[in-house]
């Protein structure tokens, strides 16, 4: 019989479990619905042609950062720099429609986006640590700080690529956003594929920083937080 209850029990705390997970996802004050804007603006930057993905981009974004600052309860100075920013991205967008040649005014554009993606992990990681619980809200607060650094550094690249003297991945031509959006995923879990490779600086140190950043968040940042669910799932404990 208490093995019976045990697995009752085991059994109630992940149907709860899952269940949390499912609601995150639909929550406006939840880290699920900041991870769907996430990988929104992945399928729009890789499949929208590149003369309009940039201001659809961008769109995004300004929803995207919003929606975190507001999750991760962001201090007042914080809140009043990504307000500034984000009025400056809504601008953008709208001049992004008439501006679609590679150069300095598409540097420009991408490079509010880095502002905007550089911006939202911090204030994540920030309210994760003030966190005393360490439950699926935080484990969906570092995968999407996790993906939000990933998108900062290829639109650091793309940016790179635009005010860049020569094309940011040499014979390989300057890179598209789809390009640059799979140089910098693989370049952050180190799967060094080598088919694309930053011709010169910054984009070589870029990808070294970036390299460093991912290995670094998983070990020390999702590492933690999966070792401090486990132990609570495996009591039947409530998350």
């Amino acid at each position: 019989m208490p093995d019976v209850a045990d697995d009752g029990a085991t059994a109630s705390a992940e149907s709860r479990w899952w269940g949390r997970l499912a609601h995150s996802f639909v929550s406006a004050d939840s880290y699920g619905l900041v991870l769907l804007l996430v990988l929104v603006t992945y399928v729009v930057s890789v499949s929208v042609d590149e003369a309009r993905a940039a201001s659809i981009v961008l769109v995004v974004q300004l929803a995207t950062v919003w929606l975190t600052l507001r999750t991760s309860h962001a201090r007042r100075i914080t809140r009043l720099i990504a307000d500034i920013v984000l009025c400056l991205a809504a601008v953008v967008a709208v001049g992004s429609f008439f501006v679609h040649q590679r150069g300095t005014a598409l540097g420009g554009i991408f490079a509010v986006s880095c502002l905007l993606y550089l911006i939202a992990p911090f204030s994540i990681l920030r309210h994760l640590l003030l966190r005393r619980d360490i439950d699926v809200e935080a484990l969906l607060g570092a995968v999407a700080a996790y993906l939000l650094i990933g998108m900062f550094f290829a639109f650091a690249y793309q940016a790179a690529g635009n005010l860049g003297s020569v094309p940011f991945f040499g014979s390989a031509g300057p890179g598209s956003l789809s390009e640059d959006l799979f140089f910098s995923f693989v370049t952050m879990t180190t799967v060094g594929y080598g088919n694309l490779v930053p011709a010169a600086n910054p984009g070589q140190t870029l990808a070294v920083l970036e390299a460093v950043t991912g290995q670094l968040f998983l070990i020390v940042a999702v590492g933690k937080i999966i070792s401090g669910l486990q132990p609570r799932r495996g009591n039947g404990s409530s998350l």
